[in-house]
């Protein structure tokens, strides 16, 4: 596989880019040519082996985004070792979670992480969630900063043991399904599961997503903001790409440091051709006004790309019009980390075929989408809705879930048998265009960031005065979604405010910031069925203000339960205001 990602092209072409990093700090972009990147990649491997990780060992990569942590992913690829990059944005705990559950052997990462001017403590939150964990043997440190950490009789300096490193290394010879790496990722229910992806499907189909979606042509500068840590990174910044020999942008800043215009400032800096981002960030861009966009060179852009949520037709016309000047084509792509690369988009299509705002369309080569009813029949015809499954398996298709392959059958395969069913919902048009609805199950979607209801609820339930929670998505202007949470306490405690606070501190340090809950409502109990099922769609037509017509409600333990949340809500909100 490396051999595919690096050392094909460096026979051809060793001095072509692979990657751009463009640094937290703005203006400051490094370059990294393919013989390069090979270099970094086969000392890190020779230093890998030198420590003891071996052809089928996990190891966990718990870095920001750099050309290092690239090196660190094909590093672990060409030994045949299994990465599990963990997004730096999560917790000591979420961290110490996926490394117990896949029996990691190593850690790397940074000593700190810089994002939007300010530090990240990355080697202080990997030595709390390696206390717990055993299995780990050695966590290798690289410098992002000049500043010093602890380091342990564990810890490794990288970039001292690199350079003392061979650069050449023997990729291990490695089968078609032999495990690549595993991402965590939520489910509607319990813990977040490691989702496996292999060798050859899943390259192919990465590398053919990325040529055709996006009309990848030879030295085209291709621009995927997304970090390494979500699925989008793996396929989109790394593996796609250097498959097919493109240069890659690596983004560690955020779109707003130091100003609204940093995207466009680098798209205008490096020629930027494909500009690949996620909706929350679009619409937090819209509020700041077209000068922070117009004040920059965007005539090297063609393509333009969604990814992460279903995206609005507000970000979707702005887009188009004033990011792309509307001469761009715009793919909204939907796929998931399952799928391992873009299932639906406007393209690949016939030349200049219509593409209609804010709906992903068209199922990629060897995709075979359908609609299935609430009796597990397939829908026929145009102008319907239904569960949306795919038909046949196709090369990127995850292969199970680590350690649990019945939890793979049961999340997938189970409701509709002899189809994928995607957890999505999904209309198709009357010329036969799918457009993704969203999600069947209790899963939301914040700022892209895909979250299980239930692991918010789970974090909230360990504090002592609260028994009971239920967690709703709701919509939000620039999340997409945020995270509404309902509790009840023990007593009729006067400290309403202090409970509150602890509870988004204890949902920040168990899963991460973004999960922390927009609001926390106060009621006296839950909806809840005889058989004492939280009755969660009813507390959403309250959040939403469907209030008037909360459908059947007959199978509630105590119907006048509602009137109470409804009270309590009005109250909520007078008060908020």
């Amino acid at each position: 596989l490396t051999v595919n990602c690096l050392d094909q092209h460096v026979e051809k072409s060793p001095n072509r880019v692979a990657l751009i990093w463009e640094r937290d700090e703005p203006g400051t972009a490094v370059h990294v040519t393919y013989r390069e990147l090979l270099d970094l990649t086969c000392r890190l491997a020779n230093t890998l082996k030198k420590y003891g990780i071996q052809k089928g060992d996990k190891v966990a990569i718990y870095m920001s985004v750099s050309p290092l942590s690239v090196a660190a992913m094909l590093a672990c690829a060409r030994i045949g070792a299994v990465h599990t990059v963990v997004f730096a944005g999560f917790s000591a705990e979420s961290l110490a979670g996926r490394i117990m559950d896949s029996g990691c052997k190593a850690v790397i990462t940074y000593n700190q992480g810089v994002r939007g001017g300010r530090i990240i403590e990355l080697k202080t939150t990997v030595d709390e969630a390696v206390k717990n964990c055993p299995s780990i043997k050695h966590v290798f440190v690289a410098q992002r900063t000049d500043n010093k950490v602890q380091m342990g009789d564990c810890d490794i300096p990288l970039e001292e043991e690199m350079a003392k490193a061979a650069s050449v290394c023997t990729p291990e010879s490695m089968d078609s399904e032999d495990m690549l790496f595993m991402l965590y990722t939520s489910g509607s229910t319990g813990k977040p599961k490691g989702i496996v992806h292999t060798q050859a499907g899943y390259l192919l189909y990465a590398a053919l997503t990325h040529k055709y979606v996006f009309d990848y042509q030879q030295g085209d500068v291709f621009g995927c903001v997304a970090d390494i840590g979500w699925i989008t990174g793996h396929s989109y910044v790394v593996y796609g790409p250097l498959c097919n020999g493109a240069t890659s942008v690596l983004f560690e800043s955020t779109p707003v440091y130091p100003d609204p215009g940093r995207y466009w400032e680098v798209v205008q800096r490096l020629k930027i051709n494909q500009f690949y981002g996620a909706p929350t960030a679009i619409r937090l861009l819209l509020n700041y006004g077209e000068e922070w966009v117009k004040k920059y060179d965007r005539s090297s852009l063609r393509t333009l790309g969604s990814v992460g949520e279903p995206i609005n037709h507000e970000a979707w016309q702005w887009f188009y019009h004033v990011v792309g000047e509307g001469r761009c084509t715009l793919v909204d792509t939907w796929w998931q980390t399952e799928t391992g690369g873009i299932c639906i988009a406007p393209r690949p299509s016939e030349e200049k075929a219509e593409i209609i705002p804010a709906m992903a369309m068209r199922p990629f080569f060897g995709i075979v989408p359908v609609l299935m009813d609430e009796n597990g029949k397939v829908i026929e015809g145009n102008d319907v809705s239904g569960a949306l499954c795919i038909a046949q398996p196709w090369p990127g298709m995850a292969r199970t879930i680590y350690g649990d392959h019945q939890r793979f059958v049961d999340a997938y395969f189970k409701a509709y048998p002899g189809y994928y069913f995607t957890g999505d919902g999904a209309y198709r048009t009357k010329k036969g265009y799918y457009q993704i609805t969203g999600r069947m199950d209790d899963v939301i979607n914040i700022s892209g960031h895909r979250l299980g209801t239930a692991e918010i609820e789970d974090a909230m339930a360990d504090h002592p005065e609260v028994p009971e929670t239920a967690v709703i998505g709701y919509p939000h202007k620039i999340k997409g979604e945020g995270a509404f949470a309902f509790i009840v306490l023990k007593e009729q405690t006067a400290h309403i405010d202090r409970v509150k606070e602890e509870l988004k501190t204890i949902v920040a340090s168990k899963i991460a910031k973004y999960a922390v809950p927009d609001h926390i409502l106060v009621v006296k109990r839950l909806p809840k069925t005889r058989s004492g099922k939280i009755m969660r769609r009813l507390l959403r037509k309250v959040v939403t203000e469907q209030s008037g017509n909360m459908g059947d409600v007959t199978t509630l333990d105590d119907p006048s339960v509602v009137k109470e949340i409804l009270d309590a809500y009005q109250k909520y909100k007078k008060s908020s205001s």
